[in-house]
C-alpha cells in the first residue's frame, strides 16, 4: 500500500504513465495481502484471541483498497487527484492495522 502511494506521488511529480501502471499493480497486490490478513483476523477472532477492532479495520482497509483499485483502473489522467489521496488514506489504514496488530492490550506485555 505504501509503495502504491509512492508511485502515485512519483506520477504526480513527473506525469510518466509507467508510475500510474505501477500504482495499479501495487494496489492489486495490496488487495491480495489485505484479503489474506482479513482471513487471518477472522480465524484469530473465532479461535483464541478476539480483537473486535481488527474486524473493523481490515474490512474497511480492504473496501477502501478495492475502491482505490477501481479508481486506478481509469485512465492515467482521470485517476490522479482522487487516486493519490485515496492511496494515502489506505496507507494510513494499513499502518493503523499493523500498529494495532502488534500492540498488546494489557499490563506487563500480557493480554
Amino acid at each position: 500500500m505504501l509503495s502504491a502511494t509512492l508511485s502515485d506521488y512519483a506520477y504526480s511529480n513527473n506525469y510518466q504513465i509507467q508510475w500510474a501502471t505501477f500504482a495499479s499493480w501495487l494496489n492489486a497486490g495490496g488487495l491480495v495481502f489485505a484479503g489474506l490478513a482479513l482471513i487471518s483476523a477472522l480465524i484469530s477472532y473465532f479461535r483464541a484471541q478476539p480483537r473486535s477492532i481488527m474486524l473493523l479495520i481490515y474490512p474497511a482497509l480492504w473496501v477502501l483498497g478495492f475502491v482505490n483499485a477501481l479508481i486506478h483502473a481509469r485512465d492515467a489522467w482521470g485517476m490522479m487527484p482522487i487516486g493519490f489521496a485515496l492511496s494515502l488514506v489506505v496507507t494510513i489504514f494499513a499502518g493503523t492495522a499493523v500498529w494495532v496488530g502488534f500492540s498488546r492490550f494489557g499490563h506487563g506485555g500480557k493480554q
